[in-house]
């Protein structure tokens, strides 16, 4: 896949919309998935995509081929995230936005095809009250949760995209995770 994603970049950036838009299709729902879960938010998920790959289309020359594309587009949509949530100085909602009609987001959709309705409530409550602890974490932590947790990344990937030693990567998802038990402690989820 990498090195697709790489003559993909490279055509791209040559002026092949083709090549850009396999690129976009690659890789939307995963940037969307990112935002939302760091933003808590629909609108200001799809904004900060439609930034991504923006900025992406507009310096494709920038872009290194020597590192995977994934972690270069991550980067870019992470930072956008930051910036937002700076430019929020803190304020969280506890009634955050979900995709309508389809629960949280495919991250929070699981199997229940063998569960009661009683187990279907208890379960959509737990990722709720998870999704709100996350929402409270401050931001160093709640990247590399999220990039951990719910996107399924590796710690060096984690680390390239952050442009943090890996090191420090560990220790933040060392933290975020005792400051989720914490959060989650009295609300018997763990």
């Amino acid at each position: 896949m990498d090195d697709l994603e790489t003559r993909l970049a490279k055509l791209a950036r040559h002026g092949d919309r083709e090549a850009f838009e396999t690129l976009v299709d690659l890789y939307q729902d995963k940037m969307y998935y990112l935002a939302f879960r760091m933003l808590g938010n629909a609108q200001e998920a799809e904004d900060v995509v439609q930034e991504t790959f923006l900025r992406v289309y507009m310096n494709l020359e920038r872009y290194d081929e020597t590192h995977k594309f994934s972690t270069w587009i991550y980067r870019i949509a992470n930072n956008l995230c930051i910036d937002r949530l700076r430019r929020r100085k803190q304020v969280y909602s506890l009634d955050a936005e979900t995709v309508e009609g389809e629960g949280m987001d495919g991250y929070d959709v699981l199997s229940i095809d063998e569960q009661s309705p009683a187990e279907q409530l208890v379960l959509s409550e737990t990722q709720e009250t998870v999704r709100q602890a996350i929402d409270k974490l401050p931001d160093k932590y709640k990247s590399v949760v999220i990039l951990r947790y719910l996107h399924d990344l590796s710690l060096q990937e984690i680390s390239d995209i952050l442009n943090i030693p890996v090191t420090t990567v560990k220790t933040r998802v060392h933290r975020g995770r005792e400051a989720l038990r914490k959060k989650l402690d009295g609300k018997n989820l763990i």
